[in-house]
């Protein structure tokens, strides 16, 4: 019970604070395997310095990993440190797979005898945490989607079956086959359907050892659709937000949603 307060409590600090320099990502050890035996290493942190592990490790309680195939997929070794979260995963099976931190959060206020209360948690548990009879009550809800995607052999693309919840990223692209001097098409789903106007965020990893961010900004079309040229290769992080009111408690009226994804970019 400890265990989950405390891992809870991390994930919500750092989504209250997503507005301020921290960036969250998860980080495979890399994203093409040839073989039989393989193995990825995967790291989950928030971080000042892009892909640097320098402020606080991410809970893995939220891991949800899709087999090529569409099923479940256990990751082991997890292991949950002072400045990042680790976890191992062994790809039995020939495909990509989809890796991902899911989180769905609550944010309330309210008044009582004369001051202002506020409380983040679960929708789930809302109820139990606002007394009766508070007043002024107002509450938001946020649904975050941290993602990845690791290829054993010959790229699939059954793991990146819309869920139709919250932003999504569908590859036109596949994730596992960008190159430095191609262009790379994705597409941004928001509740299933494709998102027209949507602005994104496209860093290099490695920013703690340059002066310049070397962000590139991209929007969607009316498809939902956006393409990046890639100049140089490495990781890179992806990420955007949005908002709708697709709730799932009745006193909400907004939800937040965020996305982002870590890329592997080979050399030409």
């Amino acid at each position: 019970m400890i265990q989950r307060f405390a891992t809870t409590l991390v994930m919500l600090t750092v989504l209250s604070n997503t507005c301020l320099a921290h960036k969250l990502w998860i980080l495979p050890s890399q994203t093409q395997f040839a073989g039989d035996d393989a193995w990825v290493t995967v790291d989950a942190c928030a971080s000042n310095d892009l892909f640097y592990f320098n402020h606080v490790p991410l809970p893995l309680q939220f891991l949800e990993i899709v087999a090529p195939d569409g099923s479940e997929a256990e990751a082991v070794n997890k292991s949950m440190g002072k400045y990042r979260s680790v976890f191992d995963l062994e790809l039995t099976q020939n495909g990509t797979y989809r890796i991902a931190l899911m989180s769905k959060f609550c944010f309330a206020s309210w008044e009582k005898d004369g001051e202002r209360r506020r409380w983040r948690g679960l929708p789930s548990e809302v109820k139990d945490a606002v007394p009766d009879d508070a007043t002024n009550f107002q509450v938001s809800e946020s649904l975050g989607r941290l993602e990845t995607f690791v290829t054993k052999n010959s790229p699939t693309t059954e793991a990146m079956t819309p869920i139709g919840d919250g932003l999504e990223m569908i590859p036109v692209t596949h994730p596992n086959d960008l190159y430095v001097g191609e262009d790379a098409t994705f597409r941004m789903l928001v509740n299933g359907e494709p998102q027209e106007g949507l602005q994104l965020s496209v860093i290099r990893g490695g920013t703690r050892y340059r002066n310049q961010l070397e962000e590139k900004k991209v929007t969607t079309n009316a498809h939902g659709e956006f393409t990046v040229s890639w100049d140089k290769p490495g990781m890179y992080w992806i990420s955007t937000s949005a908002q709708d009111d697709k709730t799932s408690l009745e006193q909400a009226e907004v939800r937040y949603l965020v996305y982002s994804a870590t890329l592997e970019v080979l050399p030409e």
